[in-house]
């Protein structure tokens, strides 16, 4: 097997699927790479059973969906339990995404949305509760995100 699980076209699909999935269909990226559209479903369907790639998720504007505040919380969890913690960190109310950090110290991200400050208190009592410390708490202003270079072939 090769070492790159990944040629070219495959790159090229999952580019146009980060750019856009929910817009970009078999038969664009077919047309863009001069293959045909069932090339192009079954790569997709490869890349599925590879895990590459895993899910295709939609992208929430949470203010407009009236919860102004995103925040960051910084969580410190003891190294042998950091996994166990941050996927029950996930089952908070309020909680968005958990990342687990490889450092000592600082090792859980929780991203956590609320329409007001007594809904983030809640959510630090509740993650406390769960044996995370918290260290560090910031509001979102914009996050922005774009499609890996690397996947762009045509750069």
């Amino acid at each position: 097997m090769s070492e790159d699980p990944m040629d070219d076209l495959d790159r090229r699909i999952v580019h146009a699927l980060q750019s856009d999935a929910r817009k970009t269909s078999a038969s664009d990226i077919a047309d863009e790479a001069g293959v045909s559209a069932s090339t192009v479903r079954n790569r997709i369907r490869n890349l599925e059973e590879q895990g590459i790639l895993s899910g295709y998720t939609p992208e929430v504007n949470y203010e407009e969906a009236g919860y102004q505040l995103l925040t960051l919380i910084v969580c410190t969890a003891p190294i042998p339990d950091r996994e166990e913690l941050a996927r029950e960190a996930l089952e908070v109310p309020g909680v968005v995404a958990v990342r687990e950090i490889m450092t000592g110290t600082e090792n859980v991200h929780v991203e956590a949305i609320g329409t007001d400050g007594d809904d983030l208190s809640r959510i630090g009592q509740d993650l406390n509760a769960l044996g995370l410390e918290i260290v560090d708490e910031d509001l979102i202003r914009n996050e922005y995100e774009h499609p890996f270079h690397e996947f762009d072939v045509d750069a």
